[in-house]
């Protein structure tokens, strides 16, 4: 039994369809798949009737956007499976209008360099709830300035934090993120803590039990730095998930899906956290009846 829990679809920043990206997991043979569009739970229900389709196990997710304000830096939460998802549309919208403010930005400060259409982007991000830099460079790749969606040119214009035409916001605070997770009754795991240099943060959620688990198992941490955190989650009884984080056309470096996956131990520890997130929401539900 193995899962790949962490892949995108053109739903966020994505080239690859809902159903394109299960039909490429099955075969790879995963048994289980987790969908985690940025800040967008939309493939939840078509997920799961395409997933019945291929015999693939869908577990419904999303990555959420927050921010460290401690250090003023952004980091990724993985929400596996929420009882209760109505409770973080709120939280998704704001996110998304962040992003899509952001981008807007952007497509100015770009616009201002190369003279390109002003829907130039927009072609590329049909389907998608926000704007992403990805779409940005691959209307400039579209329009000659560019060869590749990763190079010099992206490097000089997006590279976090100081690129030329890159613009950040502050997105929610990540223990109101993390707190809203559980009130949705879904499993928080911090996404590749490396990438973002959340270290430090994960230290702290850790010591104040607000982490469930971490994925361990992600291209941004080495083998040395993935057995650090496996040793670190194994002492704090935390999951460790892995995934390929998979954005297709749009990958910063290659990646398939199954190239990172979540092995069967760490499985069933998540469906058994799941299962009693499900008991719990239940007994509130009939608590309120």
């Amino acid at each position: 039994m193995v899962g790949d829990l962490h892949c995108h679809t053109t739903l966020s920043d994505g080239s690859l369809g809902i159903e394109e990206v299960i039909a490429q997991a099955k075969r790879m043979e995963l048994d289980f798949l987790a969908i985690t569009d940025h800040d967008t739970l939309s493939s939840s229900n078509r997920a799961q009737i395409l997933g019945d389709r291929y015999g693939v196990k869908i577990i419904p997710a999303v990555e959420l956007s927050a921010w460290d304000k401690k250090r003023n830096s952004k980091v990724h939460i993985l929400c596996y499976a929420p009882q209760k998802p109505d409770r973080l549309e709120g939280l998704c919208l704001k996110s998304c209008s962040i992003r899509t403010e952001c981008a807007k930005d952007m497509i100015e400060k770009i616009m201002q360099r190369y003279p390109i259409p002003s829907d130039a982007v927009r072609m590329y991000t049909k389907g998608s709830k926000s704007i992403f830099k990805q779409h940005i460079m691959r209307a400039l790749v579209n329009y000659g300035y560019a060869t590749e969606l990763y190079g010099s040119v992206n490097d000089r214009l997006f590279k976090y934090p100081d690129g030329e035409c890159l613009v950040t916001r502050e997105y929610p605070d990540v223990n109101f993120v993390l707190d809203l997770i559980h009130s949705s009754k879904g499993v928080a795991v911090m996404a590749h803590p490396y990438m973002f240099d959340n270290i430090e943060l994960l230290y702290e959620l850790t010591e104040a039990g607000k982490l469930d688990g971490i994925e361990v198992y992600h291209h941004s941490a080495d083998e040395d730095r993935q057995k650090q955190l496996a040793d670190f989650a194994a002492k704090h009884d935390l999951i460790c998930t892995g995934g390929s984080d998979f954005h297709g056309l749009y990958n910063e470096v290659a990646t398939h899906i199954g190239s990172m996956t979540t092995d069967k131990e760490n499985l069933d520890k998540l469906f058994k956290l799941i299962h009693i997130n499900a008991q719990k929401a239940k007994h509130t539900a009939v608590k309120a009846e």
